[in-house]
């Protein structure tokens, strides 16, 4: 019969059989005590792990107390071992630093998409982190257009991929822009193969320039030309349209990825019915719409403007049409000319007074059509 074992030949062997840890050594270890600048750990050796604040997360505002409890396990790197104190300095954000570099890395070599809270505004971009790693998004890789201001980013959630990995240099860089682009190719092929010439389709208005509007469709962005915005004149279409503003729009041609937009509906279209309305002879009530040297352009519809020359304007003679009219002015006046292939309407105030002799009763204005040219 074996002899029994001695309390301190039972303790020396329970103390023989705990591991011996080394320098870079990764554990895990079982938190027994937390306090608020440090958790203590059982690592299952002849020493107490300790664990900072520091070495256990960047975020200083962290509640250690109410971060772990007693019972858990981390995962930690052994940072010094120091049996005289009875200590072992361990680091639990420097395993999760390795993990996420290795996942980093990973997403590098094979293009994968992460999704990361954007946690910086800085003055070249924004930075995102995944597991406590910094990723730095340069401004001109954030979106597809140039944005001024990047603060509403911040505390998002969004996708990107690496594009640029070198840890020795603690470089990591990555590219929303590509995303964003990949995804608007689809969805403006997914619009180009649902949408033909003459169909209407809701838009919004995405920007807006002195020469057209460019219009979101859902997709792809077509252009509102400044002759397409109304069958009436627009001066400046930043009076006419803001960001922002929903539109029905007619898809008037589709070039490649080009599409031109038209607001001109043919249910609309003033010159309908033009031969009867706007016939020769007919007495005509509008607005001096815009004034030249040779006469004034008169809105006697919306989106129809007619030529009241400055030989036309009264029977005593005018040097000037601004001696006499001015924009805004209401005229009253008789159709004396119509051309309907080309548009073209011409006025005469002079007709409408009695003549005060044969000799001009059948007088004619000369050559209306011609100066009527220059502008029209």
């Amino acid at each position: 019969m074996s002899e029994e074992l001695t309390f301190e030949q039972l303790l020396e062997e329970q103390e023989s059989k705990k591991i011996i840890l080394h320098t870079g050594e990764v554990v895990e270890g079982t938190v027994f005590d937390v306090k608020p600048e440090e958790i203590i750990l059982d690592l299952g050796c002849k020493s107490d792990g300790i664990l900072s604040k520091y070495e256990y997360t960047n975020d200083n505002s962290v509640d250690l107390t109410q971060a772990v409890k007693p019972g858990d396990k981390l995962e930690v790197k052994v940072l010094k071992v120091d049996d005289r104190e009875g200590q072992v300095i361990v680091s639990y954000k420097r395993v999760q630093q390795e993990k996420a570099n290795q996942r980093i890395e990973e997403a590098f070599n094979n293009q994968e998409v992460l999704t990361a809270k954007v946690t910086a505004i800085l003055k070249g971009g924004i930075t995102v982190e995944v597991d406590g790693t910094r990723i730095f998004i340069p401004a001109s890789l954030v979106s597809d257009s140039y944005e001024k201001d990047l603060s509403k980013y911040l505390g998002q959630d969004i996708d990107f991929v690496v594009v640029e990995y070198n840890p020795h240099k603690r470089r990591c860089i990555g590219d929303r822009k590509q995303l964003l682009a990949a995804k608007k190719e689809e969805m403006q092929k997914a619009l180009l193969d649902k949408i033909k010439v003459g169909d209407i389709v809701d838009g919004v208005v995405k920007n807006v320039t002195d020469f057209g509007a460019f219009v979101d469709l859902g997709g792809a962005d077509g252009l509102l030309h400044i002759s397409e915005m109304s069958w009436g004149r627009v001066e400046n279409p930043k009076k006419n349209f803001h960001i922002g503003d929903n539109l029905k729009v007619l898809v008037k041609d589709i070039n490649g990825t080009k599409i031109a937009l038209s607001l001109k509906f043919d249910d609309e279209n003033p010159w309908k019915d033009a031969n009867d309305k706007f016939a020769i002879g007919r007495v005509v009530t509008g607005k001096v719409a815009r004034m030249t040297d040779f006469g004034a352009f008169v809105e006697i519809e919306n989106g129809v403007d007619a030529l009241l020359h400055v030989s036309q304007i009264s029977k005593d003679r005018v040097e000037k049409p601004s001696d006499v009219l001015k924009v805004g002015d209401e005229v009253t006046a008789k159709i004396v000319d119509f051309n309907e292939a080309d548009h073209k309407i011409s006025l005469s105030v002079k007709a409408l007074t009695a003549p005060d002799s044969d000799e001009n009763a059948d007088e004619v204005p000369v050559d209306i059509e011609a100066v009527a040219n220059e502008e029209q």
